[in-house]
């Protein structure tokens, strides 16, 4: 599968798959608050609230956070306005870097990012400077559950994927964005668990790095990653596994 990172298995590998469930909760609950905002407060006519509350309940979001990101949207609690803003740079050894990131305050969170990108070695471009080399996917990883690659590949391609591919105890699934809900959808009426859904920036190509640049970018990553505002980072990054601590 061309594209695809590795970063989400890497992180499993070092435990750190959002394991501050506070921080988490903060994302998830903004993703809701978006999703609601933008495209209403019924999930059976909003595909991206609909993923969203099933991410959030995957996390074992209290059911009354969910309830109350959707009526903050909805005007019927008080709550920050946010807006989301997608920031393009690059990290060390030239990686692109694609940064999303929800907030309330544009002017505090772009100094935030790209302070961080000066820290870590790299620098943060101008719209539109590394976003070529990606493509908007839908991305579905889930365990294997006892189905062999033939069978998953039978029911995801004829659901409409792009791709499958097998990572350790993971198959990860490519969609394109309008075949993402449905693909999506069989999975879970199969009665397969999904460990993660959503719409991703892919690398075109990846690189491969090693090393010290590896460390530079993972730590990059990491810092990108714990910033409040920050929803989700991709790269073009090819890890070196042997610098996973």
């Amino acid at each position: 599968m061309s594209g695809h990172s590795k970063w989400a298995t890497i992180k499993r590998k070092k435990g750190a798959l959002d394991a501050k469930r506070g921080k988490l909760f903060t994302k998830l609950i903004k993703e809701l608050t978006i999703a609601a905002r933008d495209g209403g407060s019924d999930p059976s006519g909003n595909p991206r609230l609909r993923l969203a509350i099933d991410n959030a309940k995957s996390a074992n979001m209290p059911a009354d956070n969910i309830e109350r990101a959707i009526k903050k949207a909805a005007g019927e609690l008080e709550g920050a306005t946010y807006v989301e803003v997608t920031y393009e740079g690059y990290a060390p050894a030239g990686i692109a870097v694609m940064v999303e990131a929800v907030t309330d305050n544009k002017n505090r969170t772009v100094a935030e990012v790209r302070h961080l990108f000066s820290k870590g070695g790299g620098n943060m471009g101008e719209s539109g400077s590394v976003s070529w080399m990606f493509d908007r996917k839908g991305v579905i990883t889930i365990e294997k559950q006892g189905k062999s690659e033939d069978d998953m590949m039978e029911i995801v391609l004829d659901a409409g994927a792009d791709d499958l591919q097998t990572e350790d105890e993971y198959y990860t699934i490519q969609t394109s964005i309008e075949a993402f809900e449905p693909v999506r959808r069989t999975i879970l009426d199969k009665g397969l668990t999904v460990e993660n859904a959503s719409i991703q920036w892919v690398a075109k190509n990846m690189v491969n790095v090693a090393g010290e640049d590896a460390e530079k970018i993972m730590k990059l990553i990491d810092n990108l990653e714990d910033n409040d505002d920050v929803q989700n980072v991709y790269t073009n990054a090819d890890i070196d596994e042997s610098a996973i601590a």
